[in-house]
Protein backbone atom coordinates (compact mmCIF):
# COMPACT_ATOMS: atom_id res chain seq x y z
CA UNK A 1 0.00 0.00 0.00
CA UNK A 2 1.32 3.23 -1.12
CA UNK A 3 1.28 6.21 1.19
CA UNK A 4 -0.23 9.69 -0.21
CA UNK A 5 2.60 11.91 0.22
CA UNK A 6 5.74 8.87 -1.15
CA UNK A 7 8.22 10.11 -3.32
CA UNK A 8 11.60 8.57 -4.39
CA UNK A 9 14.36 8.31 -2.13
CA UNK A 10 16.52 10.55 -4.56
CA UNK A 11 13.82 13.40 -4.42
CA UNK A 12 13.36 13.25 -0.58
CA UNK A 13 17.33 13.42 -0.58
CA UNK A 14 17.66 16.28 -3.04
CA UNK A 15 14.61 18.00 -1.18
CA UNK A 16 17.02 17.90 1.79
CA UNK A 17 20.11 19.16 0.36
CA UNK A 18 18.67 21.73 -1.76
CA UNK A 19 17.52 23.33 1.92
CA UNK A 20 20.27 22.43 4.08
CA UNK A 21 22.91 25.28 2.71
CA UNK A 22 25.71 24.57 4.86
CA UNK A 23 25.38 20.44 4.37
CA UNK A 24 25.51 21.73 0.20
CA UNK A 25 28.69 23.67 1.00
CA UNK A 26 30.36 21.04 2.70
CA UNK A 27 29.63 18.83 -0.14
CA UNK A 28 30.84 20.68 -2.51
CA UNK A 29 34.28 21.36 -0.24
CA UNK A 30 34.55 17.55 -0.74
CA UNK A 31 33.54 17.47 -4.14
CA UNK A 32 36.56 20.02 -5.15
CA UNK A 33 38.97 18.12 -3.23
CA UNK A 34 38.10 15.11 -5.34
CA UNK A 35 38.01 17.18 -8.55
CA UNK A 36 41.70 17.49 -7.97
CA UNK A 37 42.52 13.96 -8.73
CA UNK A 38 38.95 13.19 -11.11
CA UNK A 39 40.48 16.30 -13.36
CA UNK A 40 43.81 15.90 -13.62
CA UNK A 41 44.08 12.41 -13.70
CA UNK A 42 46.40 9.49 -12.93
CA UNK A 43 49.64 11.67 -13.80
CA UNK A 44 48.95 14.29 -11.61
CA UNK A 45 47.92 12.06 -8.58
CA UNK A 46 51.25 10.36 -8.95
CA UNK A 47 52.98 13.29 -7.98
CA UNK A 48 50.31 14.43 -5.51
CA UNK A 49 51.22 14.25 -1.98
CA UNK A 50 48.24 15.37 -0.36
CA UNK A 51 45.48 17.91 -1.08
CA UNK A 52 43.00 19.23 1.40
CA UNK A 53 40.40 22.22 1.56
CA UNK A 54 40.92 25.28 4.18
CA UNK A 55 38.92 28.43 4.26
CA UNK A 56 38.31 28.81 0.31
CA UNK A 57 41.89 27.55 -0.28
CA UNK A 58 42.89 24.24 -2.01
CA UNK A 59 46.19 23.33 -0.53
CA UNK A 60 47.87 20.63 -3.01
CA UNK A 61 51.18 18.97 -1.92
CA UNK A 62 53.24 18.14 -4.81
CA UNK A 63 56.59 15.92 -5.52
CA UNK A 64 57.65 17.56 -8.62
CA UNK A 65 58.58 21.20 -9.05
CA UNK A 66 58.34 20.92 -12.71
CA UNK A 67 54.91 19.88 -12.07
CA UNK A 68 54.36 22.51 -9.43
CA UNK A 69 55.80 25.33 -12.08
CA UNK A 70 53.45 24.38 -14.90
CA UNK A 71 50.36 23.94 -12.79
CA UNK A 72 51.23 27.63 -11.47
CA UNK A 73 50.71 28.67 -14.79
CA UNK A 74 47.53 27.56 -15.39
CA UNK A 75 45.86 28.08 -12.47
CA UNK A 76 43.04 30.75 -12.84
CA UNK A 77 41.95 27.85 -15.26
CA UNK A 78 42.22 25.33 -12.48
CA UNK A 79 40.03 27.44 -10.17
CA UNK A 80 37.52 27.11 -12.56
CA UNK A 81 37.59 23.57 -13.71
CA UNK A 82 37.45 22.69 -9.93
CA UNK A 83 34.65 25.24 -9.07
CA UNK A 84 32.36 23.45 -12.15
CA UNK A 85 33.22 19.82 -10.71
CA UNK A 86 32.41 21.06 -7.11
CA UNK A 87 29.14 22.53 -8.71
CA UNK A 88 29.29 26.11 -6.88
CA UNK A 89 32.72 28.26 -6.46
CA UNK A 90 33.83 27.53 -3.51
CA UNK A 91 37.27 27.65 -4.18
CA UNK A 92 38.89 30.88 -4.60
CA UNK A 93 42.95 30.13 -4.59
CA UNK A 94 45.26 26.96 -5.16
CA UNK A 95 48.49 26.58 -2.96
CA UNK A 96 51.05 24.57 -4.86
CA UNK A 97 53.32 23.58 -2.46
Amino acid sequence: MQKKNAQPLSDALSDFFDSNDLLKKKLAEHRAVRGWYELLGEGVAKYTRNVYYSRGILNVQLSSSVLRAELLMNKQGLIGKINDYAGMPVVRDIMLR
